[in-house]
């Protein structure tokens, strides 16, 4: 395995970190889409609000703390993830806007050695279906807003700063793992 040496990564420049925050007003009309850019959701109030719940969740959470930035280190970007969750007859319940890394941007062998993504399998959801069935139990549907998967990490991970919430607080800042 050949290991390539990491180019120096840039983050957002100030004009570009003062220009995302700059406030404008927002369409207030629900939008009826789910935008596939953080410039189409930013225009509707809905989805900033969504976008303001999930930075909060995160910052609760302390999921990060804003480091500053040195070239030498691999940065992910980030962006918005976008969904209209919608209610048993089609009416919208709330638009929810997801933070992701742009774990692409990774390089195996010097980023990561391997990937794990837990999800249910159909079979395991039948499974539950049925014992509930026979045993007469009831079910009911739940939804989560925020999950927070607790994964141990054997190296650190730093990711830019999300669109539309770039905290200037330091020079050149990402997000880099929170210390305890």
């Amino acid at each position: 395995m050949v290991l390539r040496p990491r180019q120096p990564k840039t983050t957002l420049s100030t004009a570009t970190a003062a220009a995302s925050t700059v406030s404008f007003s927002r369409v207030v009309s629900p939008p009826s889409h789910e935008p596939l850019a953080f410039n189409d959701a930013n225009r509707y109030e809905a989805w900033h609000s969504a976008m303001r719940e999930e930075i909060q969740a995160l910052r609760a959470n302390k999921t990060w703390t804003l480091v500053s930035f040195h070239p030498s280190i691999n940065v992910i970007g980030s962006r918005w993830v976008y969904k209209i969750k919608r209610r048993s007859d089609g009416s919208i319940e709330r638009y929810k806007a997801r933070l992701v890394a742009r774990g692409f941007t990774q390089q195996e062998g010097i980023d990561y050695s391997e990937t794990f993504s837990p999800v249910i399998k159909q079979a395991t959801v039948r499974l539950v279906f049925s014992i509930a069935v026979s045993c007469g139990w009831k079910i009911h549907q739940l939804d989560i807003h925020n999950a927070f998967l607790n994964g141990v990490l054997d190296e650190e991970v730093y990711m830019k700063q999300p669109p539309g919430f770039v905290d200037s607080a330091c020079c050149n800042p990402f997000l880099g793992p929170h210390k305890k």
